[in-house]
Order: C-alpha cells, then structure tokens, then sequence
C-alpha cells in the first residue's frame, strides 16, 4: 500500500533519487529516464481522457493503470527476485499485451485499409491520441536503450511496441473510423 504524507522529502535536492528497491541512482540515468517518460505518456494519456467518451475512455482509463504497473516495473531493476520475495516487484506480463493485441484487433476491424500514411490529427481526440503515440514511441526507444545496459522485462518492451499501435489505430477510429483521417500526399507543396 502506497501511504503519501509528505510530498516532499529534499532526498533528491542533489540529483539523485531512489528506486523501488531502495537504491539511488541520478536523476539523469537511464532508468529513471525511461520511467520518466511511462509517467509522461500517463499523463498525456489523461490528457486524451478530457475529450474521450465511453468504451475510448474505459480503454484509456485501463492504459493509465498499465503504465503505473510500467513505472513500477522499470523502478526495480531486481530482476531476479520472484513472486516469493518479501517485495515482490510488480512487472508486466503477456495478458497486458494480449488484451492491447486483442483492442486492436477488435478497432481494425471497422477500418478500411491505409493507402497513404496518416498525417497527426483531425478530430481533438485523434490529434490528443497521436501525441500519445508519440510519445510511448519515445518511451520505447528509452527503454530500449536502457535494455542495452541492464535487465529490463521483456513484456514492459512489448507492451510499449504495441501500445503506440493501439494508440495509432485508436486514432483512427477517433477519426470517425478513418474517414476523417488527414492523409500525406508526398510532394504535395513542392
């Protein structure tokens, strides 16, 4: 249980910070940069949230909670302690992945093919979404990155590679199933 009585602690005044397990890393390290950014795109999501109604908000309201499990699980760089641990440390697993595979899945089915790539925008929604796509863009290559020197959970690594999709075609469908899609025609303004 999380209990927060005192939002500040000048632990950090120096540049460094603590992770979930206890140790203190700088500000600036990977892992925190990659945390960092899951927390950025939660917020960006909430952002969506503002013009987003019914089974749109329910899905998002279901990817902020993932991206707090996200940040949890790139704040313990332990990767060897299990389920039988005092802490176990929360992580990612495949049926986040599933369900954002099964999402998609369900909203590709009222969309009629691409023919050209999307331009960012149309609806409010759509635009909100596509800068949320970016951005758990960004978070994946920081994650990778941060794969490249220390153990990262392989279903955090998939889930933000499938995030960006789901988030790509919920803008789609944001677009009134594609319809109002704003499509890049190469060349256009030469």
């Amino acid at each position: 249980m999380v209990v927060l009585s005192k939002i500040y602690t000048r632990t950090g005044d120096k540049g460094d910070t603590a992770l979930g397990n206890g140790s203190r890393v700088a500000k600036h390290s990977a892992r925190v940069t990659a945390y960092g950014t899951s927390d950025e795109l939660n917020a960006t999501v909430g952002v969506a949230r503002l013009v987003a109604t019914g089974e749109m908000d329910a899905a998002l309201a279901r990817i902020q909670n993932d991206l707090f499990d996200l940040g949890a699980d790139l704040c313990r760089p332990d990767m060897h302690l299990d389920a039988q641990s005092d802490y176990p440390p929360l992580r990612m697993i495949q049926s986040q992945v599933d369900r954002l595979e099964a999402e998609i899945d369900q909203m590709n089915q009222s969309l009629t093919p691409l023919r050209s790539f999307v331009l960012p925008g149309g609806s409010p929604l759509a635009a909100h979404l596509h800068v949320c796509r970016t951005v758990a863009r960004r978070a994946e290559r920081l994650t990778t990155e941060l794969a490249t020197l220390e153990d990262v959970n392989e279903a955090a690594l998939i889930y933000l590679n499938r995030l960006s999709d789901w988030f790509f075609v919920a803008s789609r469908i944001a677009n009134d199933n594609g319809e109002k899609d704003v499509l890049w025609v190469p060349g256009a303004n030469r």
